[in-house]
C-alpha cells in the first residue's frame, strides 16, 4: 500500500512548488519562495507519496482573523486520486477559524464553491511590452515618487488600509528582496501610494500597485518601468487588477496593456472591507 503523508515544506521544497507553478504557466517571481515563506513558514504544505513530493498548497495565516490560500497543485500524473482533496483539507485545518481568501483559476472555481467559498469579484492580469507601455505613461506627478527600500511605520499603516490583515513580515521581505524595485509616492509627508516590481520567469510583475488615485498609480508605474535596464525593455510587464476598479482598467487600456489571464477572488466567510478603487495592482495571486 502506498504511503501518502502531508507536512510543512522546507525552504528547498517550497522552491519545488514555485517551480511547479512556473510549469503551470503562473509565471512566479524569482524571489517568491523566500519572500512568501517568511510570512508563515508552517503554512506551505507538501503531499508526499512514498517519500516523493506530488502535491502542494499554501495556507498562509496573516493573523487570527485572515488567511490566504494558494499554490494548490498536484503533479499531473497523480491527479484524480484524492491527493489534492486531502492536502486541501489539511490547508483548511491550518486556517481554521479565519476568513480565508484565494484567487481561483477558472477550472477550480466550482471545487472552491463546494468547499464553502463565495465569489467576490474577478481579477484580471494585464500585460504588455515595457518599451511600448513606458512612453504612454509619461511622468505625471513624478516629483512625488521616491525609492522605497524598507517598511516604515507609515508604510505599514498605509498598507493596512488596503489589505485585510497586517503583514509586517511579508513587507519586510518583499521590499528588501535584492531584485525587487519599490517606489513610494508622498505629498506633504503623507503616503499616497506605493508599488513594487519584481523579475519573474518571464518578464516582470508589478504588485502591489496601491494609489489614492489614477495619476499616482501612473507615476509609480512609470518610475518602476524606467528603472528596468534598457536592454530589458523588450520584456513583458504584468499587473493584476481587480475588476471593480474601473480607473485601473481604463489606465491599462490607455497605456496599451491587454488582458491575458483571469482569476476569481473568493472568500470563505465575507469580503473584507478594503477600498478596491485604490488597488490598481494586486500584490500576488498566491498570497493576496
Amino acid at each position: 500500500m502506498s504511503d501518502y503523508s502531508i507536512r510543512p515544506l522546507s525552504a528547498v521544497e517550497l522552491q519545488y512548488a514555485v517551480d511547479w507553478a512556473g510549469s503551470e504557466g503562473w509565471n512566479p517571481g524569482l524571489r517568491d519562495a523566500e519572500c512568501f515563506r517568511s510570512t508563515d513558514p508552517e503554512g506551505f504544505l507538501g503531499g508526499f507519496l512514498d517519500g516523493d513530493m506530488i502535491a502542494s498548497v499554501s495556507a498562509v495565516n496573516y493573523d487570527d482573523a485572515f488567511a490566504f490560500l494558494g499554490f494548490y497543485i498536484v503533479r499531473p500524473e497523480f491527479r484524480h486520486h484524492g491527493h489534492g482533496l486531502e492536502i486541501a483539507q489539511h490547508a483548511l485545518a491550518h486556517c481554521e477559524g479565519r476568513n480565508m481568501g484565494l484567487d481561483g483559476v477558472v477550472e477550480q472555481q466550482d471545487n472552491y464553491r463546494k468547499s464553502g467559498f463565495s465569489f467576490a469579484y474577478n481579477n484580471y492580469r494585464f500585460g504588455g511590452t515595457i518599451g511600448e507601455v513606458l512612453p504612454e505613461l509619461g511622468q505625471v506627478l513624478g516629483n512625488g515618487v521616491a525609492p522605497l527600500e524598507s517598511a516604515t511605520n507609515a508604510l505599514r499603516a498605509y498598507d493596512r488600509k488596503l489589505f485585510p490583515a497586517p503583514r509586517d513580515a511579508f513587507l519586510q521581505s518583499w521590499l528588501g528582496a535584492s531584485d525587487h524595485i519599490s517606489r513610494v509616492y508622498s505629498e506633504n509627508g503623507q503616503i499616497k501610494g506605493y508599488a513594487t516590481l519584481r523579475p519573474c520567469r518571464s518578464g516582470y510583475k508589478v504588485g502591489p500597485l496601491f494609489a489614492d488615485e489614477v495619476g499616482i498609480a501612473q507615476a509609480l508605474l512609470a518610475s518602476l518601468l524606467a528603472a528596468v535596464p534598457q536592454d530589458h525593455h523588450d520584456h513583458d510587464v504584468f499587473v493584476d487588477m481587480p475588476q471593480p476598479n474601473d480607473a485601473a482598467f481604463a489606465m491599462a487600456r490607455q497605456v496599451g496593456l491587454t488582458k491575458v489571464f483571469e482569476t476569481a477572488r473568493m472568500y470563505s466567510d465575507h469580503e473584507p472591507e478594503i477600498d478596491l478603487n485604490r488597488i490598481f495592482g494586486v500584490t500576488t495571486f498566491e498570497l493576496g
